[in-house]
């Protein structure tokens, strides 16, 4: 398979004992960000294990394009260098922390994560999220327009709207529940006040590596190539306030309060042994327009993740209870490949850039179980979740807390994570 190496081996072990079996970040990971030592300044690193290496402090040991790219507290310049380059970095990073006789080199510069704080790791000039789940988006559908769940072009075209940069925020970062203008539909007039209708949505987010001029189009068998990573994103959303809102120029300020995403980026590289062939169309679907289509995309286009969502609440919190686990599926239940998603972005010619996000829009599963949202869950409201403590939730409440997990899998190969996407809910101001 294309972009497998040495560094993928799952033989491969680390002198940082914690690396070897570790959940999310062994070896053949090696994801990227941005993080602060205790008393220290923002910078960039490599999660090995339960430790964080600085990678500042080992920069005479790196390729020069990637050391040059280091000058700043952001991963910005990593992410645009050509895949060559990030590849390179990759390569040595692996043998740094494999092989014994680099110990002495490294182990001064390494910090324990837990006493690290983590920030974004990218500038983001750009925050785009999309629409690709089609079970999402076939379920949401279906509480409005039963009869036509999904609108005409959603099978022609990747739908998609620009967010807000500002607010995106890394794990940990508590949410404000937001206010805004809410009407139910037996309301004469709308009333303006804290949502009511709070929700959570699972989706997975694309950094973009190196940009394309303004003008330039990506073409589909080169967009694989300007992605640098990936990390877990929750563009949470007040269901209440978008129902109202939203027409007719779509999401607004039931989205742009906050969107969380997980810290690490987990890189296009480290990825490479769990891509997997794009699932089949349903029958009588059309196929893609000859800009949206490439075979190679399609034999390997997609990604064997398995994604979670929990949630706890201080109930729960307070008397010692585990999250409940409210879904699990798989990130192939997508319509379009990250490669579509990245040219269509392009198609017009709008200039990505280094550091842009994308979010791919929730992803569900086709069945009970595998739902991305709350929405889904409870069927707009009328299915309660039962929690351990007996209470409910048809939305989210204040003192609620929803981490996302995601985990690669492939046999033959070491599982590798994301870390966790997690927030808790604060009460309106």
């Amino acid at each position: 398979m294309s972009g497998i190496d040495e560094t993928h081996d799952p033989a491969r072990l680390s002198w940082v004992e914690s690396a070897n079996g570790h959940a999310d970040f062994p070896i053949q990971n090696l994801a990227l960000g941005i993080f602060s030592p205790p008393g220290g300044h923002a910078r960039p690193g490599v999660a090995i294990g339960d430790l964080i290496l600085d990678l500042g402090g080992i920069g005479g040991l790196l390729p020069d394009r990637a050391a040059q790219a280091l000058t700043r507290t952001t991963l910005n310049g990593l992410m645009g260098l050509p895949k060559a380059d990030r590849v390179a970095l990759r390569r040595r990073l692996s043998d740094l922390l494999s092989d014994e006789r680099c110990r002495s080199l490294v182990e001064p510069v390494l910090y324990p994560a837990a006493d690290c704080t983590l920030h974004l790791p990218a500038t983001i000039g750009d925050y785009t999220d999309f629409y690709v789940g089609i079970h999402h988006a076939t379920n949401v559908g279906a509480l409005f327009r039963p009869d036509n769940p999904l609108l005409p072009n959603y099978k022609y075209v990747p739908i998609g709207y620009h967010g807000r940069a500002s607010s995106v925020r890394p794990s940990g970062i508590p949410v404000v529940r937001p206010n805004g203008q809410r009407k139910r539909p037996d309301d004469a007039e709308p009333s303006y006040g804290p949502s009511r209708r709070l929700d959570y949505e699972l989706e997975l987010g694309i950094w973009m590596g190196e940009g394309n001029p303004l003008g330039r189009p990506i073409p589909i068998d080169r967009a694989r190539d300007h992605i640098a990573g990936f990390c877990l994103l929750n563009d949470w959303s007040a269901r209440d306030i978008q129902a109202w809102e939203y027409q007719p120029l779509g999401p607004f300020l039931a989205k742009n309060f906050h969107t969380t995403i997980s810290p690490w980026v987990v890189t296009a590289e480290a990825l490479a042994p769990f891509r997997v062939p794009q699932p089949p169309r349903a029958s009588g679907d059309p196929a893609p327009l000859p800009y949206l289509l490439d075979d190679a995309d399609q034999q390997s286009g997609a990604y064997a993740l398995e994604l979670e969502v929990s949630l706890s609440s201080a109930a729960m919190r307070a008397q010692g209870l585990a999250p409940l686990l409210l879904s699990r599926g798989a990130a192939t239940a997508m319509y379009w490949t990250m490669a579509q998603i990245v040219t269509h972005h392009a198609s017009n010619g709008c200039n990505l850039q280094p550091g842009d996000l994308i979010g791919t829009g929730t992803i569900s599963g086709a069945e009970d179980g595998a739902y991305g949202s709350l929405l889904e869950i409870s069927r707009g409201g009328s299915h309660p979740v039962s929690l351990p403590t007996g209470e409910t939730r048809t939305f989210l409440e204040d003192g609620d807390e929803v981490t996302l997990y995601a985990a690669a899998k492939a046999e033959g190969y070491v599982p590798i994570g994301f870390g966790p996407c997690r927030a808790l809910i604060l009460p309106a101001p």
